[in-house]
């Protein structure tokens, strides 16, 4: 392939994003700022919102939607025909039993393939383990469309780095991981990414690398967090308060300031099941990376036997009693309720009996009642209840009369150690 395409893509890129989620819309907002960008989802539902200047991820204002002439979002395949560079950001969760789920990614690239065109470049920023970009992804380009990679078509991968509700470190202010299959192509994807990227890129030696260097990041911090909440589950046994020792700790200047929690999400609570798959493939089975992940994964059920615990010894009868969760959300200040360990606190909580109300003045009440068919309300309780738990930190529950919400002998327990009020009957 003579290099003339290439500077032909640096010139005059017709860019097509390939998902509209968290990761893709502000991805295909930032280049259509600079280049002629078509945004592609295939729920027309997401689609129609988002042409009405409504984002419900909240990640993007419906004044940013409407000031760029040149982002087409659609969900039609055939104006897709046009694109030369396309950036596939579409999910890649686990399935029930925690294997990789690579479904949409495959999907998305059977389509691709009915689509590209000799020259192409399509580069994939969806966390996968290291190989998929240039083995799997490469093989069904190469049946469905007849070219031959890396002589007909490339690919690049540059990981995604978004951080959903982080208003402080958004797409353009963090360093973007790049890679190419050739040499060419690598030049190629950082200068569409230079474009919009402030703070720069690094470039990956080869597209494994860079498909590694996703997968352990937020491997890293789910074993970090593991370790706080088992540091959690000793002080607690030892009636020591977590979060006093880890700000005494903390004031040494190599302390990493992770904190105990319920780690779910479309990263940390994931990726590391990806790098595991691979590691087992090849004949190594990963201890540090699944023990941190089972216990994580075991932090719901945990969190409920403590509140138990705190009723019990208030005299609370736990068969029958109302509950109340404060947050269904993953994480605090956002509406993204993907696998969410609030639901594994919720569930166990029921099994013991008791009656449980949610409070999120950030999700979705369908979205909830859809994905794991629990009742969630925007609007604060008016009720008093037998025990309030504090599971997602949100601004807005740090405004609530807590009195109000409780009988003459309710329970507290915050998850996060956030609230700011005395008499707090348990926290991690």
């Amino acid at each position: 392939m003579s290099k003339n395409y290439f500077e032909e893509i640096k010139n005059n890129p017709k860019i097509g994003v390939i998902g509209l989620g968290y990761v893709g819309l502000p991805l295909a907002v930032e280049l259509a700022k600079k280049h002629q960008v078509i945004g592609f989802d295939v729920n027309q539902t997401r689609v129609d919102e988002l042409n009405n200047g409504v984002d419900k991820t909240l990640e993007i204002t419906g004044d940013q939607l409407s000031s760029l002439p040149n982002l087409n979002i659609t969900s039609k395949e055939a104006l897709l025909g046009s694109v030369n560079f396309y950036i596939v950001t579409v999910p890649t969760p686990i399935d029930k039993s925690k294997q990789p789920d690579l479904g949409p990614i495959k999907g998305a690239t059977r389509m691709l393939s009915k689509m590209i065109s000799k020259g192409d470049i399509i580069v994939y920023e969806s966390t996968v383990y290291p190989g998929v970009t240039d083995e799997i992804c490469a093989t069904l380009l190469e049946q469905g469309s007849g070219l031959i990679f890396n002589k007909d078509f490339f690919l690049g991968y540059s990981p995604e780095r978004i951080n959903p509700g982080d208003k402080e470190h958004v797409l353009t202010e963090i360093v973007k991981v790049v890679s190419g299959s050739t040499p060419e192509t690598l030049d190629t994807v950082d200068h569409i990414y230079c474009s919009i990227i402030n703070a720069g890129t690094h470039r990956a030696s080869t597209i494994k690398v860079a498909e590694a260097s996703k997968v352990i990041e937020n491997s890293q911090r789910d074993i970090n967090i593991a370790f706080m909440n088992e540091l959690s589950k000793i002080f607690n046994l030892l009636n020591i308060n977590t979060y006093d020792v880890l700000e005494a700790a903390n004031t040494k200047w190599n302390f990493l300031p992770f904190k105990p929690g319920l780690v779910g999400g479309h990263c940390i609570g994931v990726d590391p099941y990806y790098l595991a798959q691979k590691a087992q493939e090849n004949g190594y089975h990963p201890e540090i990376i699944l023990a941190g992940r089972r216990l994580n994964d075991g932090m719901g059920n945990y969190v409920a036997s403590e509140i138990v615990k705190c009723m019990i010894k208030k005299n609370i009868p736990v068969n029958g009693s109302k509950v109340l969760i404060l947050g269904i959300t993953f994480k605090e200040n956002c509406p993204d309720i993907r696998n969410t360990k609030v639901v594994d606190l919720a569930n166990a909580l029921k099994d013991f009996g008791a009656n449980i109300m949610i409070h999120d003045p950030w999700a979705d009440e369908d979205e909830v009642m859809l994905e794991y068919s629990l009742k969630s309300t925007k609007s604060a309780p008016i009720d008093r209840f037998d025990a309030l738990v504090l599971a997602v930190s949100h601004n807005e529950f740090n405004k609530l009369d807590y009195s109000s919400l409780k009988n003459n002998n309710s329970i507290i327990y915050d998850v996060k150690s956030f609230i700011k009020i005395e008499n707090i009957d348990g926290s991690l």
